[in-house]
C-alpha cells in the first residue's frame, strides 16, 4: 500500500492514551488502542479508516511505511475540542515462503509496541462510511472476518444509540480461526453482549473446522445453516448488506449466495440490484 495513493497533503499527530490486549495471552495478539488527535476538525463515521504513517525499513530505503486501519469506535469529541479515536490492531508477523524467515509487520508491531504518551503520524479519514438506513424497519446483514469486526462494533453501537427501538433484524456473522480469536466476542471483551437481549439482534460465530491457523474459516457452514432465513432477508427490499475483512470473504459469500439464488448468474443479478439501490457496502482489504 503506497502512501502517495492516500496522501491528502494534510497529516496530523495521534498520541496514545491507552492500549489494552483484547484477546487472551494464548491466542493471536489483538490490541485496542485509544488515541488523542491534534486535528480538531477530524470527522469520521463507522466503516471509514485512518492512515497510519510509521518509520519504514531503512535497509530497503523505505522512509515511511503506510497502512490503513478501520475505526473501531465512533470518534469522541472532548470538551476542549480534541478528538479521541479507537483502533483494533492485530500484531502481524509473516513467514517468507522461500527463505522460511519470519518478518515483523511494520505498522502493526509499531502500534502494538507503542506505550501511552507515545505518538504516531496519521492522515485521513478514507473510505465510504457505513450509513445507518433511514428506515428503522430495515434488516441489516453484517459479515466480517478477523479484525473486520472492528467497524461493525462502531456501527452497531452508533445504530442503537441513535435508534434504541430499531425494529429491523440485525444479523452479525463473524469468522475467526479459533474461539480465542473472536476479538470483541470473546471472554476478555464481549462488547456485543450488550445487544444480545434485543429481539432484533443475533450474532453468529463462524470458526475454522480445523486447528491450524492457515485453514479456511467455516463461514459457509454458519451461513448455510440459516440459508432459508437469510435468503428471505436478501429478497426483501429493506435488507442492507455490509461486508468487512479480507477480500476473499467476497468470493466465499458469492458461492454460498449463488447456491441460494439458484445459479451464479441469478445471484450476480440480484447483488447488482442491491448495489444499485445502495444496499450493498464493502470494506475489504
Amino acid at each position: 500500500m503506497r502512501l502517495e495513493d492516500f496522501d491528502h497533503g494534510e497529516r496530523f499527530t495521534a498520541r496514545l492514551l491507552d492500549s489494552q490486549r483484547i484477546t487472551p495471552t494464548d491466542a493471536v495478539e489483538v490490541r485496542e488502542l485509544k488515541l488523542l488527535l491534534d486535528k480538531h476538525d477530524f470527522q469520521a463515521e463507522a466503516g471509514q479508516s485512518v492512515g497510519v504513517i510509521v518509520p519504514g525499513l531503512r535497509e530497503i530505503g523505505q522512509r515511511h511505511h503506510f497502512r490503513l486501519y478501520s475505526l473501531a469506535g465512533a470518534p469522541q469529541r472532548r470538551d476542549d475540542g480534541t478528538v479521541e479515536i479507537t483502533l483494533c490492531v492485530r500484531r502481524c508477523n509473516y513467514i517468507d515462503e522461500y527463505s522460511g524467515e519470519e518478518y515483523r509487520g511494520v505498522a502493526s508491531n509499531f502500534l502494538c509496541d507503542l506505550r501511552p504518551g507515545g505518538s504516531v503520524e496519521m492522515n485521513g479519514p478514507f473510505g465510504i462510511p457505513f450509513r445507518v438506513p433511514a428506515d428503522p424497519t430495515a434488516n441489516l446483514l453484517l459479515v466480517s472476518m478477523g479484525t473486520g469486526i472492528a467497524p461493525f462494533r462502531a456501527f452497531v453501537a452508533t445504530l442503537y444509540r441513535r435508534h434504541p427501538d430499531w425494529k429491523g433484524r440485525i444479523w452479525l456473522f463473524h469468522g475467526a480461526v479459533s474461539g480465542l480469536e473472536l476479538l470483541y466476542m470473546n471472554d476478555e471483551r464481549d462488547d456485543f453482549s450488550n445487544y444480545y437481549d434485543r429481539d432484533t439482534f443475533r450474532a453468529f460465530q463462524a470458526l475454522s473446522p480445523r486447528p491450524h491457523w492457515a485453514d479456511p474459516i467455516a463461514m459457509d457452514y454458519a451461513i448455510e445453516e440459516r440459508a432459508a432465513e437469510l435468503w428471505e432477508m436478501l429478497c426483501e427490499d429493506r435488507t442492507h448488506v455490509y461486508l468487512a475483512g479480507k477480500g476473499d470473504i467476497l468470493q466465499n459469500l458469492d458461492k454460498i449466495f449463488a447456491g441460494m439464488a439458484g445459479s451464479p448468474e441469478e445471484w450476480e443479478q440480484h447483488k447488482l440490484q442491491m448495489k444499485d439501490a445502495g444496499r450493498w457496502v464493502e470494506l475489504l482489504y
